[in-house]
């Protein structure tokens, strides 16, 4: 039996079918966001349970936890294919798609992440027409990045974070320290600030991130890949959600695990 079981889905390769979504009973996914399969409820999935990655057309899915060796059936009996970068996306050749993707820590209580929330759904609304008057297909998703395993997935390295087919859209990371996070981990967490014209922003402003989304599209950085780490300040951030997480679940109230 293993510890943790749950879906990962390779959002770098994932078609949106849905077929996921309809074939989980089990409150896994977030019906609401059909035919994006969004985790919401991880623990509520079965152990050893490979239904929904049986069905994915693609073998997008694979489980945290697997150790059966199990192989998703679109990939069986397939040529190896060459090692996709991680920061060339999904973008088919001679295809003109953008996928739009926000990587956070919390939307709830962390004044960083929802402010850029904000601003980048009026900045994305606002570029939608023109870039497909200019012929492209644009996609445009959110992901909270809730554990170790779908941070190594994304290679994420700081909340928030805006990936334009994959790539991050500002080339440097700064932080500080983000009191908010620090409270929903129970120690202190460094979040991503922004920077521009000499000033740094808590929260970008559209003008900012509209200029990086159009660079990014445009003139997309060389891919600089390595080997992922997750850096310590997520670590510290996972592992504090955790213990915390661990300790109220004693509470004895009726909403213990």
């Amino acid at each position: 039996m293993a510890k943790k079981w749950y879906p990962v889905i390779d959002i770098l390769t994932c078609q949106e079918c849905g077929s996921c979504v309809a074939k989980c009973t089990h409150g896994v996914y977030d019906k609401s966001k059909a035919p994006v399969p969004v985790v919401v409820n991880p623990d509520n999935c079965i152990d050893h349970c490979h239904g929904c990655g049986n069905l994915c057309p693609i073998g997008a899915i694979a489980y945290v936890g697997d150790d059966t060796g199990w192989i998703a059936p679109a990939l069986q009996n397939q040529p190896q294919a060459k090692e996709e970068c991680c920061c060339c996306g999904s973008t088919s050749k001679g295809k003109k798609e953008i996928k739009i993707e926000y990587l956070y820590l919390d939307l709830k209580t962390c004044d960083r992440c929802v402010g850029t929330d904000a601003v980048l759904d009026e900045v994305v609304e606002a570029l939608r027409p023109a870039l497909e008057l200019a012929g492209y297909q644009l996609s445009y998703r959110k992901q909270e990045v809730y554990t170790v395993e779908i941070a190594a997935s994304y290679r994420f390295l700081s909340s928030p974070t805006i990936l334009v087919n994959g790539q991050d859209i500002f080339d440097t990371i700064t932080e500080s320290d983000c009191g908010c996070c620090g409270d929903i981990a129970g120690v202190q967490v460094d979040c991503r600030v922004f920077e521009h014209d000499g000033k740094t922003y808590e929260v970008p402003t559209g003008e900012m991130l509209a200029d990086a989304i159009l660079k990014a599209i445009y003139h997309p950085n060389v891919c600089t890949c390595g080997e992922y780490q997750l850096p310590e300040n997520l670590k510290r951030f996972f592992a504090g959600k955790e213990k915390k997480a661990a300790s109220s679940c004693c509470c004895g109230t009726s909403n213990c695990c």
